[in-house]
């Protein structure tokens, strides 16, 4: 296993990163980021020259001593403006005190984020773990392996769909109706449509694609060999979402190769061909592009997607 390294030219600098504890993909960059910079990281705050806020709406765990006396770097995934009301506002801002840079990871959070800090923000998409997410050559053993009829169209969402602790309205931000309606044209022009869904909370779309006796298969606790897999049998990936902040479901469906949709939400226009987005005016018109998906994708595994964050905490160290 290979491991970036960097050192600056005064010092090598200690990074602590604030896991969220959430088994979320945050964790898991938490997770990686620690295996393969173990130079140039601390697991304790104490002995940290700078703070990684890689999840923060969990700041206020820390304390208010070790922000002001360290570097601060705040990630920010995403703003949902239509629920940024007074109170985010306010935690935002209370953040905003003790944060040296702002790391955001795509064009789209950067223009968000522009309009509410005059802080330095640096765009750096996060980085995609090749080892987990690869291309497997024999989807009929897949197929067969997760019985899949081999003739069907396999249409995959692998992302939750309702409200925290509310199993019925759906989550807006991620577009549940909105994947409901392209899954629906789909299966008008082709009967042997199947969708396949992972992860909790997808009861929005259970039940809708049952209420239209569309076929769907459902895996709701899965490991990461499996999530691979399924990526890799799927004839079509749809991100519908109105907001988000990668999201990663692009990576992995660049280095699977598997053919992608998108709205224009998080880095979905700088790794898929424009002709792969879509609103959803035009959503019948989108055509994936394996090959652009998987060009621009592979710059960020696993050590290179380091390269950029080391930069960028290498400029603060010295600063």
């Amino acid at each position: 296993m290979r491991k970036a390294k960097y050192t600056t030219n005064k010092v090598i600098m200690k990074i602590y990163l604030n896991k969220p504890n959430e088994s979320w993909v945050v964790d898991r960059f938490v997770k990686e980021w620690y295996e393969h910079n173990p130079d140039i990281s601390t697991k304790n705050i104490k002995e940290s020259d700078m703070i990684w806020l890689i999840a923060p709406w969990t700041w206020k765990k820390i304390s208010k001593r070790q922000l002001k006396k360290k570097k601060v770097i705040c990630t920010i995934h995403h703003i949902d403006i239509d629920k940024f009301d007074k109170n985010e506002e306010k935690n935002f801002y209370n953040r905003d005190r003790y944060v040296d840079e702002y790391h955001s990871i795509s064009g789209n959070t950067t223009n968000q984020l522009n309009k509410l800090t005059t802080k330095k923000i640096t765009t750096i998409p996060f980085w995609i773990n090749q080892d987990i997410f690869f291309s497997i050559e024999d989807k009929q053993i897949l197929k067969n392996k997760y019985e899949v009829h081999p003739d069907s169209f396999l249409i995959g969402s692998f992302q939750r769909d309702t409200e925290g602790e509310d199993l019925i309205s759906p989550k807006l931000s991620k577009g549940p109706d909105q994947f409901l309606e392209i899954v629906n044209y789909y299966h008008s022009v082709n009967k042997n449509l199947t969708v396949l869904l992972t992860g909790k909370r997808r009861n929005y779309l259970l039940k809708k694609l049952n209420e239209l006796n569309i076929e769907v298969k459902y895996f709701e606790m899965i490991n990461f060999a499996e999530l691979n897999e399924l990526y890799n049998i799927l004839d079509l990936y749809v991100v519908a979402s109105r907001v988000e902040g990668g999201p990663q479901a692009i990576f992995e469906c660049g280095l699977t190769k598997t053919p992608i949709i998108s709205t224009d939400v998080g880095i979905a226009s700088e790794i898929l061909h424009k002709n792969s987005i879509f609103a959803m005016s035009n959503y019948k018109n989108a055509q994936p592009d394996v090959e652009t998906a998987f060009t621009n994708s592979i710059e960020y595994i696993i050590p290179d997607g380091f390269n950029l964050f080391m930069e960028l905490f290498s400029r603060n160290n010295e600063n």
